[in-house]
C-alpha cells in the first residue's frame, strides 16, 4: 500500500469516527482563540478550559489584556505549565496587537508568527480554525501519530507537516488536524498501546514503529 493509498483509508476511518470535530480550546474570536493556543504549550486542553473563563471575563480583548498587569494575568493562568512566561507574552502579544494592528488578529502567518510567544503551530491553527485558510498545524502528538502510522520519516515537526499536506488535499488540513488530534486522545496513545486493537494501527502501522 502506497502512503496515498494509506492516508485515503486513513481519512475514511477519521471521517467515520469524527465527521465534524469541535474545536477543543473554547473561545469567541479570533483573539480568545490566540491567547488560548498560546497558553495551551506543555499543557492539556482541558487546563487551559479551566483558566480562561475567568481570564476572559477580565480581558476579552487586547485593550483589556494590555492593561492587566503582568502580576495579574499569571494570577489567572498560573496551574498552565510555565506560567510566568506565558503570562508576560500574553501582556506584550496584546500590546503588540494595539500598537501595531489597530487591536485586531491578523489574518496572516507571517505576521502571526512574529507575535510574542506565537510560534509556526500556534500561527497555523489560528489561521485554519480562526479565518477558515489551509493550514496543516502539527503538535507533537500529531507527529507522533504520522510517524506511527508511515506517513512520515518524523524527522522533525516540520517534515511531518509537509508530508501530510502531500498526502491530504487543502482542503481537508485543518479538518485532519483535529480528527488526528481526538484520534490520538481516544484510540492511540503514546504509552501501553494495544497496536492490534487500534483501527487505524492495527494495518497501518509498520512492525518497526510499533513502540
Amino acid at each position: 500500500m502506497t502512503k496515498s493509498e494509506k492516508a485515503k483509508k486513513i481519512g475514511e476511518i477519521l471521517d467515520g469516527l469524527y465527521p465534524t470535530p469541535p474545536i477543543p480550546l473554547q473561545h469567541v474570536d479570533s483573539f480568545t482563540l490566540l491567547v488560548a493556543v498560546l497558553l495551551s504549550a506543555q499543557t492539556t486542553d482541558a487546563q487551559v478550559n479551566r483558566v480562561t473563563p475567568a481570564l476572559f471575563r477580565r480581558a476579552p480583548d487586547p485593550q483589556s489584556m494590555a492593561k492587566l498587569s503582568e502580576t495579574e494575568i499569571l494570577k489567572l493562568i498560573r496551574s498552565c505549565g510555565l506560567a510566568p512566561s506565558k503570562a508576560r507574552n500574553v501582556k506584550k502579544l496584546a500590546q503588540t496587537l494595539l500598537d501595531e494592528y489597530g487591536g485586531e488578529v491578523p489574518a496572516d502567518m507571517e505576521a502571526l508568527e512574529k507575535l510574542p510567544g506565537v510560534g509556526h503551530k500556534t500561527a497555523s491553527v489560528v489561521m485554519t480554525q480562526a479565518f477558515g485558510q489551509h493550514a496543516f498545524p502539527v503538535d507533537t502528538h500529531i507527529h507522533r501519530l504520522a510517524w506511527r502510522w508511515g506517513l512520515s520519516n518524523g524527522k522533525n515537526v516540520e517534515q511531518t507537516e509537509a508530508d501530510l499536506e502531500r498526502l491530504w488535499p487543502s482542503e481537508q488540513w485543518g479538518q485532519r488536524h483535529l480528527q488526528i488530534i481526538y484520534f490520538g486522545r481516544e484510540y492511540c496513545p503514546a504509552r501501553n498501546h494495544d497496536f492490534e486493537a487500534c483501527p487505524i494501527c492495527s494495518w497501518a502501522a509498520p512492525k518497526s514503529r510499533r513502540k
